[in-house]
C-alpha cells in the first residue's frame, strides 16, 4: 500500500468515527442506500381517532441543499393512497413511477412496516416475504392518524425507485377542524421548486439550475389549486378509488377530458326523484314483479315468457323504442329477453323454478315500492374493488350515465378511454362496441330505466332516474 493510500484510509476512518458509516454512505449515494444496521425498536401503528382533526405536517426532500420542503395541513382520516396524491401535487410530480411508505424515519427500514402502492401489491406476494422485507400492507388500508399521531412522529416516503425521491413527513401540530372539513389537504408554506420527474435525483442548487428555470421558485397558490381539483372532491365523496385512478390517467393523457369535473359538479348528495318519477321510470320492473306474484309467471316449454307477457312487457320497456315488427316471442325480441335475464341473474329479483318465474325475497320486498326498488338496483350496480375489463367498463358507464342525463351513453368514448388505459382486443385492435356492451352489465340495466317512447332516437338515452341511480351507485 502506498503512502497516499495509507493517508486516504486514515482520513476515511477518522471521518467514519466522527459522523458514522451511514452518513458516509449517504454522502456518496445517488439515492437512499439499502443497508442493514442496528435500528430502534419498530414503531407500532396508533389506533384510529374517533374524531377528525387537522395534522400539520412538514415534508422535506432528504439531502436537498438548500432545503426543499412543504408544510401541509392534512385531514387525519386520509388514507395513505390519498396522502401519496397530495405529495405528488405538493412537489409537482406526475405520479409516473412506483412509491412506498415506511413507518420509520428511513426508507428501506427492514424492521418497519411498509405500505405499498397498488402495482407493488398486484405484482408482489404479501404472503411470501423474504425474512428482511418487513411487514407490508396496502397503503389504502392505512390512515394517516395511525402513523402520525403525536408531534414528532415521522413517516418515510419514497417515489420512483430509480431516482429515489425520498421524503420525510414529520408531524408538527394537531389542530381541530376549523372549516366545513371539505378540504382534504392544504399547503400552508414551502420553499424552493422540487426536482422534476426523471431528472436523475439531483438535489443541489447547482444541479437543479441545469433542469429548472428558477430553482428558488415556489408557488403556493398553484399547489393549492391542484389540491382543490375535481379528483380531490371525488375522493372526499368516497367515489371508487379505481374510478379516480382511471380519471387521473385520462386527464394526464388528455387534459381536455372533463369527466372528473362533470362528476364533481353533481349535487352532493344525489337529488332524489319524486315518487311519480320513480314509478314511471321503473314501470317495467314493477309490472314484472306484480306479474310474478300470486303463483308466478308461467313459461313456455322452452323456458321463455309467453306471447301475451312479451307483448305487455314490450309496451313498457324503453329499450323497445322504435321496434319494427311483432313483439310477441321472447326469443325474437332481444330487449325483452335481456331484461328478463337481468331481473333473474343480475338483479336477483326473480328466480326460475319448475317452469315459472317467482319472486325472490328481494323481489317481494321491492314489489309495489319504487323507492325500495331503486335502492336495491343501486346496491346491485355498486362497483366492486375488482380490476377487470368488465368492472372498468361499468365504472365508466356509471360515470357517463350520472353526468349525461338526456343523452345516449358514449360507447365510442368509453372504448377510447379503455384503450388509453391499456385495454385492447386479443388481436391488438381497439376495443369495439360489441365487446363493451357484452362486458357491461350497467349499460343495459340503465338503458331499461325510463319511459317507453315510439321515437327510435330515444333508445339508449339516459333517463333522469337512470342518471340518479348511476350517481347513487358510485357513492359508496
Amino acid at each position: 500500500m502506498t503512502t497516499s493510500e495509507d493517508e486516504l484510509r486514515a482520513k476515511l476512518e477518522e471521518l467514519v468515527a466522527q459522523v458514522g458509516i451511514g452518513a458516509v454512505l449517504d454522502a456518496f449515494a445517488v439515492g437512499p442506500v439499502r443497508r442493514h444496521r442496528p435500528t430502534a425498536p419498530p414503531r407500532s401503528r396508533h389506533p384510529r381517532r374517533d374524531d377528525v382533526v387537522v395534522l400539520r405536517v412538514r415534508v422535506d426532500l432528504n439531502r436537498a441543499k438548500p432545503s426543499i420542503w412543504r408544510r401541509l395541513d392534512l385531514r387525519s382520516d386520509l388514507t395513505l393512497d390519498v396522502v401519496h396524491d397530495v405529495l405528488q401535487d405538493a412537489f409537482g410530480w406526475t405520479d409516473s413511477h412506483l412509491h412506498s411508505f415506511w413507518l420509520s424515519a428511513e426508507t428501506y427500514d427492514h424492521a418497519a412496516e411498509r405500505y405499498l402502492c397498488p402495482y407493488d401489491i398486484d405484482e408482489g406476494d404479501l404472503e411470501n416475504l423474504e425474512e428482511d422485507d418487513g411487514v407490508r400492507f396496502p397503503e389504502e388500508q392505512i390512515r394517516l392518524d395511525e402513523v402520525l399521531a403525536a408531534p414528532g412522529n415521522v413517516l418515510a416516503y419514497l417515489y420512483d425507485y430509480g431516482d429515489n425521491w425520498d421524503l420525510t413527513l414529520r408531524l408538527e401540530q394537531v389542530m381541530p377542524l376549523t372549516d366545513d372539513g371539505r378540504a382534504l389537504a392544504r399547503c400552508v408554506d414551502g420553499r424552493r421548486a422540487a426536482p422534476p420527474d426523471d431528472s436523475g435525483s439531483v438535489r443541489t442548487a447547482g444541479e437543479l439550475a441545469e433542469v429548472l428555470d428558477d430553482p428558488a421558485h415556489f408557488d403556493i397558490a398553484s399547489v393549492n389549486t391542484a389540491l382543490t381539483g375535481p379528483l380531490y372532491e371525488l375522493r372526499r365523496r368516497a367515489y371508487p378509488r379505481r374510478l379516480i385512478d382511471m380519471l387521473a390517467m385520462l386527464e394526464h393523457d388528455d387534459p381536455t377530458t372533463t369527466l372528473a369535473a362533470d362528476l364533481a359538479a353533481l349535487p352532493d348528495p344525489p337529488e332524489a326523484p319524486s315518487d311519480e318519477e320513480l314509478a314511471a321510470a321503473l314501470r317495467s320492473h314493477l309490472w314484472l314483479l306484480d306479474r310474478a306474484a300470486d303463483g308466478g309467471i308461467p313459461l313456455t316449454a322452452a323456458g321463455y315468457l309467453k306471447p301475451a307477457d312479451v307483448e305487455a312487457l314490450s309496451a313498457l320497456l324503453p329499450t323497445m323504442a322504435g321496434w319494427i315488427g311483432k313483439a310477441n316471442r321472447e326469443d325474437l325480441t332481444w330487449p325483452v329477453a335481456e331484461f328478463r335475464e337481468h331481473m333473474v341473474k343480475r338483479l336477483g329479483l326473480l328466480r326460475k323454478h319448475t317452469g315459472r318465474l317467482l319472486l325472490t325475497r328481494a323481489g317481494a320486498a321491492a314489489r309495489g315500492r319504487p323507492r325500495a326498488l331503486l335502492a336495491h338496483l343501486a346496491s346491485r350496480l355498486r362497483p366492486t374493488d375488482a380490476r377487470s375489463f368488465a368492472d372498468d367498463t361499468d365504472l365508466l358507464v356509471l360515470a357517463y350515465a350520472a353526468t349525461g342525463v338526456g343523452t345516449q351513453l358514449p360507447w365510442a368514448a368509453i372504448g377510447a378511454h379503455l384503450g388509453e388505459i391499456g385495454y385492447q382486443m386479443s388481436d391488438g385492435s381497439p376495443v369495439d362496441r360489441a365487446s363493451l356492451r357484452h362486458a357491461s352489465n350497467a349499460g343495459s340495466l340503465l338503458e331499461a330505466i325510463g319511459e317507453r317512447s315510439e321515437d327510435r332516437r330515444s333508445q339508449g338515452r339516459v333517463s333522469a332516474v337512470a342518471g340518479t341511480l348511476a350517481h347513487t351507485a358510485l357513492r359508496r
